[in-house]
């Protein structure tokens, strides 16, 4: 996909990566670009910056009534929605005895708000024959997340959903990429494992960059540090090799069990 003229959704928007994905698609001549964000001031700046191509939405993604107007607003001022980068996520550490509203909170945010945009977007883009969704997942759901049982899952679960819709969908016109990156210098890497991921972190404009690249050739997998890749190469190869470097890497920087 390129970008130029096309109307775009980006979740997630207020900040970090979708603030960066926001613009960037700005720069590559998008037409529309709705900017959601349950910051809705957050949200209006970043719009404001954009200028008149965007505009802002206050949104919940959990809340799947806040996802179908999101797109009613953004057709309404627009028209179809070429791109929805369904992006918006949330981080938090524990295991299984992690509180159940942490877990479901999660769910809901990292995984069901992606049903609630395909959902929603899903029938007129397979009625035009054409559609591009990008959801925002994680190489820890590629791999694992030491830690963090909810996001590890989490993500797992998004980037299975993605695989899904790609498969189920894609002789329909409906193109589906999913966005595993590691560590990015945002707020949520920096609530998260510093240890672990920091020396690596890229910064959201780099992602941005791979970003257009991977739409550019359609890829499924969009993965900012390429060396994830390798990483999941050789988790295929020899699973039980894999865990117990992933047990060896967790003696060194701590998050094992508490």
């Amino acid at each position: 996909m390129i970008l130029q003229d096309k109307v775009v959704v980006v979740t997630g928007g207020a900040s970090g990566i979708g603030r960066a994905l926001a613009r960037r698609f700005a720069a590559e001549g998008a037409r529309g670009i709705a900017v959601a964000d349950r910051d809705g001031d957050g949200a209006s700046a970043v719009a404001e910056e954009i200028g008149e191509q965007a505009f802002s939405v206050s949104t919940d993604v959990s809340v799947e009534a806040d996802i179908v107007s999101l797109v009613t607003l953004t057709e309404d001022r627009f028209g179809p929605i070429d791109l929805f980068c369904s992006n918006a996520g949330i981080a938090t550490g524990g295991g299984a005895d992690a509180p159940t509203d942490a877990w479901q909170q999660i769910w809901d945010i990292n995984v069901m708000a992606h049903v609630f945009a395909a959902r929603a977007v899903l029938p007129g883009m397979i009625a035009r024959g054409e559609g591009y969704l990008l959801n925002t997942a994680s190489a820890a759901g590629l791999l694992s997340q030491i830690g963090s049982a909810p996001y590890a899952v989490t993500k797992h679960a998004a980037v299975a959903f993605a695989e899904w819709l790609s498969i189920t969908h894609g002789d329909q016109g409906i193109k589906v990429s999913c966005l595993c990156p590691q560590g990015v210098r945002t707020n949520m890497l920096g609530a998260g494992n510093n240890a672990l991921l920091g020396p690596t972190a890229i910064e959201p404009e780099q992602l941005a960059d791979t970003v257009i690249e991977g739409l550019a050739t359609e890829e499924f997998l969009i993965l900012p540090h390429p060396e994830v890749k390798e990483y999941f190469r050789r988790k295929g190869d020899d699973y039980d090799r894999w865990i117990r470097g992933m047990r060896r890497l967790q003696g060194r920087v701590g998050g094992g069990p508490r």
